[in-house]
């Protein structure tokens, strides 16, 4: 066994040339449940034998009480496309809170992950799961929970950093491809992993450091990209944009993360391409830290943004 490094993304997870993987977060996962105290309920389902992929499903409480058909949301976890999974304490929890306090059934999908499986892997795996969402529209689908209690007519996308990312390729999708019964309302993206060749705004006094990561990491996870200008990475770059299939979507930014300019900057070339919907920024002020919601969700910013978040969808 080697220890040479073939490539280290630290903290995320490292490459040694012999080939093994170590993953340096993420990797714990806690099975479905109904949660104590908000009375969420979740189960796993496989969405495709073939490939492995699966979802994570959640409905609140409300269901046994109320005939009503929720908001039906999808969720696109982060982890830079290679940790995390829909198992995770983290998400796990993060999903519970939301789920509850929005009233909405989830569908939390768990693509596969670099560097198992490169990209577009995880957006071709996410494609698949929306498919999968919709065949339950006409209410005779194979999951019971999204026929008796999504209304496929108020569908939404949220998902944080790489997650983020997938939620407005998903929304680019939808509206170049069409999604058969059902009509997303809006995007959630929270400190979405969007990049571009050009330093924007204040990333030109940035490290180049921090440039040069979030650069080779990209080359990392999608070995077959033309580079940091990928329409997949820089919405500005994509002439699809103006197509988004949503007529809402709601950035959420933390002040101090790396992402924010880029993150502020998706707002402006989306409100000038085109696009007919409402866009809107919630900045969290003095937060620095990426995805900070997830790991201290009961501070007041967390708390700010997941009722942002529950007003944006009801």
């Amino acid at each position: 066994m080697s220890d040479e490094l073939a490539h280290d993304f630290s903290p995320l997870f490292k490459i040694y040339k012999d080939g093994r993987i170590e993953r340096l977060m993420g990797t714990d996962t806690v099975p479905p449940s109904v949660h104590p105290q908000t009375g969420v309920e979740s189960k796993d389902v496989m969405i495709s034998n073939e490939t492995g992929l699966y979802a994570r499903l959640y409905i609140p409480k409300s269901t046994t009480t109320s005939s009503t058909k929720l908001p039906l949301l999808v969720y696109f976890h982060g982890g830079g496309f290679c940790v995390e999974t829909t198992s995770s304490p983290t998400y796990h929890n993060y999903l519970n809170s939301l789920v509850v306090e929005a009233n909405v059934v989830a569908v939390s999908v768990d693509s596969r992950r670099v560097p198992e499986y490169p990209l577009p892997v995880a957006y071709n795996d996410s494609w698949d799961a929306l498919k999968w969402v919709a065949s339950h529209s006409d209410g005779s689908g194979s999951e019971e929970w999204l026929n008796n209690h999504a209304d496929f007519q108020k569908l939404f996308f949220s998902g944080d950093s790489s997650g983020g990312n997938i939620v407005h390729n998903m929304a680019v999708k939808v509206g170049s491809e069409g999604l058969v019964g059902v009509k997303l309302i809006g995007i959630v993206l929270v400190h979405p992993f969007l990049w571009g060749k050009e330093p924007i705004r204040g990333e030109s006094t940035m490290p180049a450091v921090q440039r040069e990561y979030l650069d080779s990491m990209w080359r990392f996870v999608y070995p077959l990209t033309s580079g940091s200008d990928d329409p997949l990475l820089n919405p500005g770059k994509d002439p699809k944009l103006g197509g988004l299939g949503c007529e809402k979507v709601l950035v959420c930014v933390a002040e101090n993360d790396t992402l924010k300019h880029r993150n502020w900057y998706y707002s402006e070339v989306l409100r000038k391409s085109g696009w007919k919907g409402a866009v809107e920024v919630l900045e969290a002020k003095g937060e620095g830290g990426h995805v900070f919601h997830l790991f201290n969700p009961t501070c007041d910013s967390a708390q700010a943004m997941l009722k942002k978040i529950t007003s944006f969808i009801n």
